[in-house]
């Protein structure tokens, strides 16, 4: 399903309208696209909240005019005046972090859809997230015994 999903978004997808305001970027050997906001010359730019202006950042990146339009790009601008509307925007992470009591049921999920998967003679694996995903365990810890003497030793 994956798979398909992913034949049909490229096969509809047009080349991104903002690449006038990307820059190569050099770095540890490697060339990077960076879309600099800035250089839409936008008055409305200046009055969005840093958050809002990461939101226009990432639509004038991943704009293809199929799953993000130009149309995204211009409701983020207008944040100011439809902020107090409902309205739908695209939304393209770079990259999501998940904690541990999020993130172990999501790996599990992935697990069983690759079970299934390879259960009906499909390539398991197929079934990946559509961006990077971090997962993040950190167990506390737990203090039994503390401002005594033996806090270190183990019972």
């Amino acid at each position: 399903m994956i798979s398909f999903l992913s034949r049909f978004s490229m096969a509809n997808a047009k080349p991104n309208p903002f690449q006038r305001v990307a820059a190569q970027i050099q770095s540890a050997g490697r060339s990077l696209t960076y879309y600099n906001i800035r250089a839409l010359n936008d008055p409305r730019l200046d009055r969005l909240p840093y958050s809002i202006r990461i939101l226009l950042e990432s639509a004038v990146r991943n704009c293809d005019e199929f799953e993000v339009t130009s149309k995204d790009v211009e409701k983020i601008l207008s944040w100011e005046k439809l902020a107090s509307q409902s309205i739908e925007i695209a939304f393209k992470p770079a990259r999501v972090i998940l904690q541990d009591f999020t993130g172990v049921p999501a790996v599990v999920d992935l697990a069983a859809m690759r079970d299934a998967v390879a259960r009906l003679g499909g390539d398991p694996k197929k079934i990946n997230p559509l961006c990077p995903v971090d997962l993040v365990i950190d167990h506390s810890v737990q203090v039994d015994k503390a401002r005594v003497q033996d806090a270190w030793q183990q019972n």
